[in-house]
């Protein structure tokens, strides 16, 4: 961790990043790129490879990911430390396929749904931490197949709990909600402003083609944001009326969506970035497919105001197949035994709210216990 030394551990907040890895490095090194700084910083991550494994959200500093079983850990990049989550086999709807050899190839997914069968790499849709302050614990909340279902675990926990009976879920956060509806080709959001606003962003899927090169690679300029027009919708969730109000500006603010926790914070916090720009990355669900049809990653800084859209890295150093995070580092540790000890007792029961769009769908209410 030696060249991550300085990189937003001061007394400030920490410096927005993105984090990617590179065939060319090494299976177990990631990369953070500071957005202020303009650099990167190489970074050595535990077992089981980094490279290989799903990138299926980020949270808290904390990243989220899925191996190539399909098996879940947390990750702080920053300190290298690293927590097992309960297996993909005890999720309510998720029963293990054997091949021959007695191992397992893929997962069947029957209850509660249609039945269905899956490749091991196609299970989650997103993930997130949140901090339980009344607890005192750390929940993690999962979007998965089959049909975007919700399903919980807080740490120290041995297996998922479901979250019936809705699906199609998109997004989430914890003080006001998960939100619902995923609106066909479209990328939904759903953030908490720092005025007190709750806000939905609605963005269609783009598709720019780009000829791949070698390795899986595409380090040339070839596909660029040039002359797109890019139809991003920002909206004011009223939550008494459910109803949307189309905001036209973020003024002094930035937003930061894709496959992390949706966030927004006010420039001033971080001078070196944009104000009134919204930092995209595609989610893995994009990368897959864009992936296969030679389409490149939509990874840019977009200008609210004039709806243009620039490149963060050029040429870009990530593989295409794998999509960059967002995420704001963690340099503290987590102390796992005070965890495990809240684990041992009963908590009170604590409320997630969902929020749905347009449409007069309604607002769901969960609750964790």
């Amino acid at each position: 961790m030696p060249a991550y030394v300085g990189l937003g551990c001061t007394n400030g907040p920490q410096t927005p990043c993105l984090i990617y890895t590179s065939e060319s490095a090494g299976d177990n090194i990631a990369f953070l790129y500071s957005l202020a700084e303009k650099r990167a910083y190489k970074l050595t991550l535990p077992e089981p490879p980094i490279h290989r494994r799903y990138l299926i959200g980020s949270s808290l500093g904390w990243l989220i990911t899925a191996d190539e079983r399909s098996e879940m850990h947390l990750v702080n990049p920053v300190t290298s430390e690293q927590i097992s989550l309960p297996s993909v086999t005890t999720i309510e709807q998720v029963t293990p396929i054997f091949d021959a050899a007695g191992v397992i190839c893929k997962y069947r997914f029957s209850r509660h749904t249609a039945r269905s069968v899956t490749a091991l790499s196609s299970t989650y849709a997103k993930a997130f931490l949140f901090y339980d302050a009344s607890a005192r614990s750390y929940i993690v909340v999962l979007i998965h197949n089959p049909g975007g279902q919700l399903s919980f675990a807080r740490l120290g926990d041995e297996k998922w709990t479901w979250l019936p009976p809705h699906a199609n879920f998109d997004d989430g956060i914890y003080k006001d909600g998960l939100l619902k509806d995923k609106y066909g080709l479209e990328r939904v959001y759903i953030v908490q402003a720092p005025w007190g606003d709750l806000l939905l962003v609605r963005r269609p899927e783009v598709w720019i083609e780009e000829a791949p090169a070698e390795h899986g690679h595409l380090l040339t300029d070839h596909g660029t944001f040039e002359n797109r027009t890019w139809k991003i919708a920002i909206y004011k969730v009223c939550i008494a009326s459910r109803k949307l109000v189309q905001i036209n500006s973020l003024h002094d603010h930035i937003l930061f969506l894709g496959h992390n926790q949706s966030l927004c914070f006010n420039a001033k916090e971080y001078p070196q970035l944009k104000p009134n720009h919204i930092y995209l990355t595609d989610d893995s669900r994009s990368a897959s497919m864009k992936c296969k049809m030679y389409c490149r990653l939509v990874i840019g800084i977009l200008d609210f105001e004039t709806k243009v859209m620039d490149e963060i890295i050029s040429p870009r150093p990530w593989s295409n197949c794998m999509a960059p995070l967002l995420i704001i580092p963690n340099p503290r540790k987590m102390d796992l035994s005070f965890h495990q000890q809240l684990n041992t007792s009963p908590s009170g029961a604590e409320s997630i709210g969902v929020a749905a769009g347009l449409h007069g769908h309604p607002l769901y209410h969960f609750s964790i216990l």
